[in-house]
This record gives C-alpha cells, structure tokens and sequence, in this order.
C-alpha cells in the first residue's frame, strides 16, 4: 500500500516531552502498541539493541527507555508523568531486561521486544525512522509493515481458511493479508476496527483462536488509494502552473488531499500548533530548571545581555538567538515542545518564524502560513531523505530545520514561490554533511549552538534569496545528495556517541559527573521504593 508524509505526521509534531522525539516519541508509540497487543497486561519486557545500532549506547540518556515504558502503560508523549517513569514502573509492576546483543538489525533504531503476561508470550520488532515516526517490522514472527497510521485487528488463526473473504464480505478494510510466523494471523487495516459483532462471529469459528486491537498512534490517518497532488518540488511546480498558489497554500492543497480534510482544517491545526510553540516559547524566557542536564537557562543571560544593549546589534537576529534557545532549553527540562521536524532541532524553526514575526509586529496568520510553508519542505525530506540523526547525522535534523525554517521566513517578507524553494535549497547546501556528536548523551550540546546555527543560516538564506542570489542546484536535487551524504557519514558520527566531541576529554568528564548523579538518584529511588 503506498504512502506518503504528512506534514502533521512526519514533519511539524508530535507534541511531546523528551530529548528527542526518535528515541522518547517514537519508542512510546512502539509501547502503546506492545500495550495494544498484550490487551493492557504487561508483567515482563524483554528489550534487545543491537550493538551496532545507536539505541545500545543512547537507550537511557536520550529517553528511549522513558518513552518506551510510558507506553507500555498507556501515556501519551506529552505526559507530566513521564521523567518519574521509573517509579511508575516499578508501581505498575512490570519488569524489564535490557541485553545488548548481535540481533542482526539493518537499521540503527531497532527495537526487539519480548512481551509476557500470565496468559501469553508476544513478540514484536520495530524501528524508530525519525521526527517521531515508527513502523513495526515483524509480530510473532511474521513480517509487518505498520505505521499507526491505521486501526489494525489481528486475527489469529491455525489457517486461514475462508476467514479472509468471510471479512472482506462482512466490513470495508483497507487492507487485509494473512501473514505467517511462529503464530499466523490475518491482519485487517481499517478505518475502525472489526465491529464486537463480527468479532463474536469469528471467534465462533473452529479457525480463529482470538483477536488483538491495536489503536493508532498517529494523528493523521492513512488509508486505501491515498493520493496526494506531488510529492517533489518540480511536481510541485508543474501542478502549480496554472494556479499560481503560495507556498503555504500548497502545502495546504497537499495535507487537505493527504489526510482527507478540509483546507479550513489544515489551517486551524497549524495553528494550534503555533500555539503550543510560542506557549514554550514563554515558558522558556522565565528561565528552566531540571537536574539530570548539562547547561541551565542560557537564554536568561542572554536576554538580560540584550536589555542592557551589550550585545552587536541586529535586533531581529538575536530575538531569533533568544527564542531558539528558550524553546531548546525547555525540551533539555521535560517541558512541552513540538518536533519540528525532530526534538533535538526543535528550536530552529520556531524560534525563526516566531522571532522575526514577533520582532515585525506579524499576526499569527502570517505565522501559520510560514509554519505550512516550511511544513511542505519538510514533506520533500522526509519522502526523499531523513530526518533521523542516526541515519544522516545532524544535517537530518538541524539542516533540515534550517531549509524549513528559510522558506517560511521568505514566506513572512511575502517573498515568492521560486524565492522560498531558492532558500531551502541554499539553507540545506550549507548544513550537508552536519554530524551528530552529543555531549554526554544529552541532547543539548552543540545540539543548543547548532539550532541557534540552523535558525540564522536560514535568516541568511532568506536573505539571499529575497535578493535572488542563484542558488544553482534544485530543491529535489540538494534534498536526494543529502540521503547520499547521510549514507557516507560514519556510524560513529551519527548520534551514537562514538565520535566528534562525544569522546573529548571535557565530554567524558561531563559524562562520568552526570552518570554519577544519575546513580544517586538511582539509589534514593530504590531505597523510597
């Protein structure tokens, strides 16, 4: 079944808390489902990473496992509850083992989960493909693809005998396949699940021996025959020919077709999304405190270093600098952030389009609109790159934030259409090859200087743009060298920890001083438990 991003989906959310939406996002949403599959009785995880993948040496300082264990007890990614999931788990009675491993796992971000109550064992394999986005590979043996983008019933089976026609007849379904592995089921996709009556009917069947329900974890929804009007920017180009749209009124041409809902609709999501951006915003200028982090509140000195006029003027760039940090340092302190496109590069693209709209006395239409246009930016990445570090490096995230955020930006000076194609392409020039090298496991440093990077690269990029400086290579053409940059890059310099100044010796002191307090958190932790 083909399909395609959607912008609420891939590119501008989810909503969340963490410090990085790959690894807390992503692995709670593979939770809910595990949860979904036990039927909501989990008494014991077996967890398996491979020690080639990232998630063997990232798992616990980037939240992987926080998120993995609120789903397992049904949060969603914005919960308060989530930095005490230790104790919740502990009260929940569920008990976990880690083992790191060979598992053969082609894809950095793989998780292999053994789940066990009382009454059953279930197995499943998934991985985490960046921005939050997941896809379960394989359950109980038997080869998957599932996003969450679809209610999915299992059926299993001994065989399947006439069970596939008998629902086929019974209910619409988007898709519908019997898939064999140590246990066989029929997998049905739909836009609902099998209704309680027809679930009654086949469970009254000799073939069927029970059913699972797994709920979506996406907020847009996919279904059968999904279309969208293009799927790159030349595409884009040629449908555009005789309606001479903007660009944000592409990028709501495509998400209105792409997730079936009205234009209206599209709007009014990007605005409460803009909403909950500049909420963080506010909340991260008033200074944030966490304990289990490397920098505190940088944003308060700098904003007090902006009042007193010490700083080289550009009153725009450095509101741009403050609002970047503020939200970044509300993500580094559990609040709540929308990945955009990812947690670790949450920064750039609202702290450019808020800062400047904000600084020119723009109104939150004109907000929305540059947030739609950096949104189908990101759609082109994220059908045609990554936007996960552990696959192209921090070019994946804060390049493609810095792309994103020059094209809205283009959009607020009402720029045109070919202007804010030009400045992503220059943004995403200038960030190729960008590694991802997080000091101490945190994703804070340079992860703070690189967003900050990323959101003034694009104000330069817009810059140049709007002056029609000849950016020479073609959106689509920059967005496919970025895969094939990605692919070059070492393991050791794609978020794993391995290399850059993950492995300086001021990094390893930072490491070893919060792997320290971690271990007396842990042991008061224990002792109250």
């Amino acid at each position: 079944m083909k399909t395609y991003p959607s912008i609420f989906n891939d590119v501008i959310g989810p909503v969340m808390r963490g410090p990085s939406s790959s690894h807390c996002a992503a692995s709670l949403r593979i939770g809910r489902i595990c949860r979904d599959l036990m039927d909501a009785d989990i008494s014991e995880v077996s967890v398996e990473f491979d020690p080639n993948g990232s998630l063997a040496t990232t798992h616990k300082g980037q939240g992987s496992d926080m998120g993995l264990f609120g789903g397992f007890l049904g949060w969603e990614a914005y919960e308060e509850r989530l930095p005490e999931y230790l104790q919740a788990m502990e009260e929940a009675g569920i008990k976990i083992k880690i083992d790191i491993h060979p598992i053969g796992a082609t894809h950095p971000n793989t998780y292999k989960l053994t789940l066990r109550n009382k009454k059953e064992v279930r197995e499943l394999t998934a991985i985490s493909t960046g921005g939050g986005m997941i896809e379960v590979i394989e359950i109980d043996g038997a080869k998957v693809s599932m996003a969450g983008d679809f209610y999915q019933t299992l059926v299993y089976v001994e065989s399947p005998g006439s069970i596939v026609p008998f629902i086929e007849k019974s209910m619409p379904c988007d898709e519908i396949a019997f898939r064999q592995g140590k246990s066989n089921f029929i997998e049905v996709k739909a836009n609902k699940f099998l209704t309680d009556e027809l679930c009654k009917e086949l469970l009254s069947m000799d073939e069927v021996l029970f059913i699972k329900k797994m709920n979506p974890v996406l907020p847009v929804m996919s279904r059968k025959d999904l279309a969208v009007p293009f799927i790159t920017c030349e595409e884009m180009l040629e449908y555009n020919k005789d309606k001479n749209h903007e660009l944000w009124e592409l990028a709501v041409d495509y998400e209105s077709m792409r997730g079936s809902i009205s234009r209206e609709e599209v709007f009014e999501k990007m605005r409460a999304i803009v909403q909950i951006m500049h909420n963080s915003i506010e909340l991260g200028l008033k200074g944030t405190k966490y304990a289990d982090r490397i920098l505190g509140p940088q944003s308060v000195g700098f904003q007090k270093q902006m009042s007193d006029k010490k700083l080289v003027e550009g009153d725009i760039l450095n509101q741009v600098i403050l609002y970047t940090s503020a939200m970044m340092e509300v993500k580094s302190s559990m609040g709540v952030v929308v990945a955009a496109p990812t947690a670790g590069s949450c920064g750039a693209l609202p702290g450019a389009v808020i800062g400047i709209s904000t600084s020119l006395g723009l109104s939150q239409d004109e907000m929305v609109k540059a947030m739609l246009a950096a949104g189908i930016i990101g759609v082109f990445i994220a059908a045609h790159a990554t936007f996960a570090a552990e696959v192209g490096g921090c070019m994946a995230e804060c390049g493609s934030g810095s792309g994103m955020a020059a094209a809205g930006i283009v959009g607020l000076k009402n720029g045109t259409l070919d202007q804010s194609l030009a400045a992503a392409s220059m943004a995403l020039q200038s960030s190729l090859g960008m590694i991802c090298d997080m000091i101490a496991d945190r994703v804070e440093a340079p992860c703070l200087n690189r967003n900050v990077m990323a959101a003034t690269n694009a104000i330069s990029c817009a810059n140049m743009a709007l002056s029609d400086y000849n950016h020479l290579i073609p959106l689509d053409e920059v967005i496919e060298t970025m895969k094939k940059v990605g692919d070059a890059i070492p393991n050791t310099l794609r978020c794993t920890g391995l290399g850059g100044l993950a492995i300086t010796k001021t990094a390893k002191k930072i490491e070893a001083m919060l792997a320290k307090g971690e271990e007396e958190r842990s042991k008061t932790f224990f002792k109250v438990c």
